[in-house]
């Protein structure tokens, strides 16, 4: 998949969830949200996808308001509709379904000037699977330190 700029990454989705698969999914936003996005105004810290009927929405996105546009009353966190195939939409709906599964956004970016954004499938993990792995990678520093001072 060739992606354009990278607005935003979810930086905590890979050390939660154990991602098996990813999606690119459109999404409904209005002009103001558009620009504030293209901007780099949005968070996906939080953030989660859920299927409601043959439809799925993001929640929790946050995407700051474009200072240069009347914004009143507009909720910065509100569930936006996100836009796949319905093959697609049919296979997450089975997928979900599975115990343990959910979509979370991973990042935003720009593809053909239109704002998208990449879903991951994937399952929780648990604490001392997170544990295991932050200790897994401070070994690897400690060794590349030790390669590195000895040469």
């Amino acid at each position: 998949m060739k992606t354009g700029k990278i607005i935003a990454t979810n930086k905590k989705a890979h050390f939660d969830y154990e991602i098996h698969d990813t999606f690119e999914a459109g999404v409904v936003l209005t002009g103001p949200e558009v620009k504030s996005v293209k901007s780099g105004n949005i968070s996906l810290k939080e953030s989660y996808a859920v299927v409601k009927g043959n439809e799925i929405f993001l929640l929790n996105a946050h995407i700051s308001p474009y200072k240069f546009a009347a914004n009143e009353g507009e909720d910065p966190a509100r569930s936006r509709k996100l836009l796949l195939k319905s093959s697609e939409i049919k296979s997450l709906i089975g997928k979900t379904s599975e115990k343990g599964l959910t979509l979370i956004p991973t990042k935003v970016y720009l593809k053909y000037g239109l704002v998208k954004i990449e879903l991951g499938l994937g399952k929780g993990k648990k604490k001392f699977e997170k544990r295991a792995k932050i200790k897994e990678r401070d070994i690897g520093r400690d060794i590349e330190r030790e390669i590195r001072g000895k040469s």
